[in-house]
């Protein structure tokens, strides 16, 4: 190598350290001011595992838990949810009460049309009124309740007003009509109405106490009724079995829609409605029977008039002047005291 080339790589090589220098120097400072974090002990130990199953997965005991919170699920009418067909814990009750109604109408007004024969034809009338009845009402009442949350009550006092609803238009086209066919059929419509009527405008989540004050007014008319016919029958106006058959089944569905209407106003609670209905039939029974045996015998308007008055009278008595707020615990003389209010006004 020329001179002057070796003097030209030395002075490469230096300005090479040159540069280099600060940077290195500034590395190891570096280096020694970092802070070094020494290793967990436990961070260099393995765990043991549990051995897989045949099917690579983990032994059920060595499977994390589940967790629990799965939130609220799905709603329904604001309301959770009860299975993935059921809507509520009143729908199962609501669909067979639904099938089995119209399998039994279709049964009756196909069996009632052909006079119950066992022949051929009459048999397969009956058999296809039954299965076509039930496999409407299932569907329409599997339909309504996937769609609505169904709540025991509606579900329950649905079957009574389905009774009643069927009772009312028996006796009321019997007014019209002998034809045992029309008459069949008039009462599986009435029976349907007054089913699907619950479930329509009572809701699914009718309140208890809205169709107990229902089912009570049916029960009152019914009782009532009977008196009234009782005290006209007795007072020299003979009536036929026809007419006391067509009061008594028409009686229960006007009873139960007067007081299904007096629901839009007047909301009860139960503990009412069960008070004035065992004072109402305990007074009545027992002033009929004692007004019967002090006056010698059933045959005279005077007992059911008495019965009446007193029935009438208990509930009203309990009704208005009966303060459920007093029947809680006691107040102090500190406290004040609860103004009087009555459920119905």
């Amino acid at each position: 190598m020329s001179p002057r080339n070796h003097r030209a790589s030395l002075a490469l090589t230096l300005l090479t350290l040159v540069l280099l220098l600060p940077g290195v120097t500034r590395a190891q400072q570096y280096g020694v001011d970092a802070p070094v974090l020494e290793p967990e002990p436990t961070s260099l130990r393995t765990e043991p595992q549990a051995p897989l199953t045949e099917d690579g997965e983990l032994p059920p005991e060595s499977r994390p838990a589940a967790s629990t919170n799965r939130g609220e699920g799905v709603l329904l009418d604001g309301r959770v949810r009860y299975g993935a067909f059921l809507s509520g814990p009143g729908s199962l009750p609501f669909i067979l009460h639904h099938s089995i109604l119209a399998g039994l109408g279709g049964l009756a007004t196909q069996g009632i049309a052909k006079g119950f024969s066992i022949e051929r034809s009459s048999r397969e009338a009956m058999l296809a009124g039954t299965l076509i009845g039930a496999g409407l009402g299932f569907g329409a009442s599997a339909w309504w309740q996937f769609n609505n949350w169904v709540d025991k009550p509606m579900a329950y006092f649905g079957i009574g007003n389905s009774v009643m609803g069927g009772m009312f238009m028996g006796g009321f086209m019997s007014m019209l009509s002998r034809d045992p066919t029309l008459l069949s059929w008039a009462a599986l419509v009435g029976a349907e109405a007054g089913a699907w009527l619950t479930a329509t405008v009572g809701g699914g989540q009718m309140p208890l106490e809205d169709g107990l004050l229902v089912a009570s007014g049916g029960g009152w008319g019914l009782a009532y009724a009977a008196l009234l016919m009782a005290i006209i029958h007795f007072s020299g106006t003979k009536f036929s079995g026809k007419t006391w058959t067509e009061t008594l089944l028409m009686a229960p569905g006007i009873g139960a829609t007067a007081l299904a209407l007096a629901t839009m106003k007047y909301h009860p609670s139960p503990s009412q409605i069960l008070r004035a209905d065992a004072f109402g039939a305990g007074v009545g029974a027992v002033v009929l029977v004692l007004s019967a045996l002090v006056l010698g015998g059933f045959d005279q308007p005077t007992p059911y008039v008495l019965a009446f008055l007193g029935s009438a009278g208990a509930i009203t008595t309990v009704s208005l002047l009966w303060e459920e707020a007093a029947e809680g615990p006691r107040l102090t003389s500190g406290s004040s005291s609860k103004p009087y209010r009555c459920v119905w006004w």
